[in-house]
């Protein structure tokens, strides 16, 4: 399993959302490529990179960011979300580096692009399902849908993409504890791998999910941890030496 140190940029700085409020940002760092580095240099082999204000305005906002992210961190591979809604886009984002695109909101508002993507980049796309209460929220977290994740998901069965990252926006950023039992039921349901993200706060957490997806179906591919990382209550190193199986 693999843990996924999470960048996300709110006006060109590197900020934790509390339950997708972008009105309760909390600045950590304001030299993104510099935390990527510490986060590389702390062993990390993915980076999850979120432009928060591309989610809400429906196109790439915080390029410039995440452009020096890339060049600081050339052999890293990088999964970029946020914004991302054309072909053209998947297609220029790849183009500059970006090893896997994560599609969220036209996920749910036009999947057959999904599709298309999916089969033109084959292993680089990757469906985001942002949930409140089960349901799926979209539009940077400000619009919730009727649709289920388990219907969204079952959309992209057979559409080859590569992973799908389901966040609990209830947890997300409040360090309260990954939803395993939701994410572990997911990845039974589909045969598409799993991500976890939202509110993951320590070890413990990861070793809850990595136990559950040990005894459950399906398949788990890591974790996403921001605010835990930032605020120094989950070691990267550990994190990533439990998750590979040698802690």
């Amino acid at each position: 399993m693999i843990l996924f140190p999470a960048i996300d940029l709110k006006d060109g700085q590197c900020v934790r959302l509390y339950k997708g409020d972008m009105g309760r940002a909390t600045v950590f760092n304001d030299d993104p490529a510099g935390q990527a580095r510490a986060f590389v240099a702390a062993g990390a082999e993915w980076l999850h990179i979120v432009d928060l204000n591309g989610a809400f305005a429906g196109e790439p906002v915080n390029a410039a960011a995440v452009e020096t992210i890339l060049a600081a961190t050339k052999g890293v591979p990088v999964q970029l979300g946020g914004g991302i809604r054309t072909l053209a886009t998947i297609e220029d984002w790849l183009g500059r580096g970006v090893r896997r695109v994560i599609l969220g909101t036209v996920a749910l508002r036009d999947p057959a692009l999904v599709k298309r993507a999916a089969q033109h980049y084959p292993g680089k796309i990757v469906v985001g399902i942002d949930a409140r209460a089960g349901k799926v929220a979209v539009e940077g977290w400000a619009e919730t849908a009727e649709m289920t994740v388990l219907d969204l998901a079952r959309r992209f069965e057979d559409a080859g993409v590569a992973a799908i990252v389901y966040t609990d926006i209830d947890r997300d950023g409040t360090m309260t504890g990954l939803n395993v039992k939701a994410t572990v039921a997911l990845a039974a349901a589909i045969r598409i791998p799993v991500i976890a993200s939202g509110g993951l706060h320590s070890l413990a957490d990861l070793r809850a999910l990595k136990n559950a997806a040990r005894t459950g179906k399906g398949r788990i591919e890591g974790a996403i941890s921001g605010r835990a990382l930032y605020d120094g209550r989950l070691d990267l190193k550990s994190a990533i030496e439990l998750l590979r199986g040698n802690a």
